[in-house]
């Protein structure tokens, strides 16, 4: 174990650390490490004050892998590559082809905005200046991406926006001085399973009837949205244990095990929808349009997903979807009859093959002692099936809203299988 590489994040921004924007990156970037076999010890988040970042980046090389994200444009507070530098004393120098490079990017812009573009010749110098030795990876925008040789610690420097730094995260991954690094460890197979509808107890009694972890074999547990992932890592020559493994826990939770990769279930959704040549539209009230945004989030949703209505309010359920209002005042938006009625109008509203629809109380507020918080009813219509489904969701408003999406996308999920 002395000889495994170690690898650290750093996530660097003060508009983190204040709660201005939700980090996007250290997940990818711990996936992406995971995947090469140096899963990240630590990710922290420092802000832009220089003796912060300073002491965070002196920590940081101590180890043997390190990636930076953040700190790259062409303001002031943009200090990442100057106090790298200073860090592990290494001098900075202006880099004259990629001066040239962000010159251009910069030149473009300037036009496109109409300014001139002396306004950014000050950013452009900045950021061409780079540490001595440093390979450039290319620019996303007008940040580079970056990998040194700080003493025993390979750096890889990209830019904080996350599209720019999954656009240079593939030459950094490839880059000879991070695949040495990354070869000192043994390369693990990794295997995902993932539940619906078990608790994460039952998984975990499940797991330890199996045998659990032993030497050479790590494993996971992570719920999320009423799922279970279950993460297995074997080491080399222990592949026949680890489908040992495998194998009984398929046996133990067979009937909640959904899939055995990473493919989100709206995406698995839309490929049953496409495989069975049927086309789906949603009605939403509490989530509020959060299961359609999820549906075209995945490539290629088009060939099944035809749109949606977000009828949160009830003359929206009766003009869009045709909901009776004799039914809403009866029974109430928040009811079974009330989602059957909405997936039955966005089905024929659309004219799709599937509606689905939900509707609850997502709180904080409006819940009765009849229809609590977080009570939620699920529909499902489809040309062979015709399903409701009442919950009762534990959480905060966005847990009741979320964990909704999630629950009507596997229940539609579940029927289609069936099909």
């Amino acid at each position: 174990m002395g000889d495994m590489a170690r690898a650290s994040v750093l996530l660097t921004g003060s508009e983190l650390t204040r709660g201005a924007i939700q980090d996007a990156n250290g997940h990818f970037l711990a996936a992406e490490l995971t995947r090469l076999g140096v899963p990240p010890m630590r990710i922290v988040v420092v802000g832009d004050d220089p003796d912060d970042l300073e002491a965070a980046l002196e920590e940081a090389l101590q180890l043997d892998l390190l990636v930076v994200s953040g700190g790259l444009g062409p303001t002031h507070d943009d200090r990442t590559v100057e106090i790298l530098a200073a860090t592990a004393g290494i001098e900075l120098t202006v880099d004259e082809a990629l001066h040239a490079q962000i010159e251009q990017t910069s030149r473009d812009a300037a036009e496109r905005l109409r300014r001139p573009y002396h306004d950014f010749e000050p950013g452009v110098r900045k950021q061409a200046t780079v540490p001595v030795d440093a390979a450039v990876l290319g620019l996303a925008g007008t940040a580079p991406g970056l990998v040194l040789r700080a003493g025993r610690t390979t750096v890889v420097v990209l830019p904080g926006p996350p599209g720019e730094l999954r656009r240079l995260w593939p030459p950094a991954a490839e880059h000879e001085w991070v695949t040495t690094v990354c070869s000192r460890n043994p390369q693990r197979e990794r295997r995902v399973m993932r539940f619906y509808g078990a608790s994460e107890s039952a998984v975990a009694r499940a797991l330890e009837a199996a045998g659990g972890e032993t030497d050479g074999i790590e494993v996971g547990i992570c719920a999320r949205d009423f799922e279970i992932h279950v993460d297995i890592a074997s080491e080399p020559g222990r592949r026949v244990a680890a489908d040992r493994l495998e194998e009984d826990l398929a046996q133990n939770l067979g009937k909640h095990l959904f899939a055995r990769d990473h493919r989100p279930v709206e995406q698995l959704v839309i490929e049953l929808c496409s495989g069975l040549g049927l086309t789906l539209a949603t009605a939403e009230s509490c989530t509020g349009g959060l299961i359609g945004s999820r549906l075209t989030q995945v490539p290629g949703a088009s060939e099944a997903f035809r749109g949606g209505v977000v009828a949160y309010d009830n003359d929206v359920k009766q003009v869009a979807l045709s909901v009776p209002g004799s039914l809403l005042s009866e029974h109430g938006a928040v009811s079974a009859e009330a989602a059957q009625a909405m997936a039955t109008g966005v089905r024929t509203a659309l004219a799709a093959d599937i509606g689905i629809a939900v509707t609850g109380v997502a709180g904080p507020g409006g819940g009765t002692p009849e229809k609590p918080v977080g009570l939620v009813h699920l529909h499902v219509l489809t040309p062979s099936h015709d399903r409701g489904q009442r919950l009762e969701i534990p959480g905060d408003r966005d847990a009741v809203r979320s964990r909704a999406a999630a629950a009507v996308l596997h229940l539609l999920r579940r029927t289609l299988a069936q099909s």
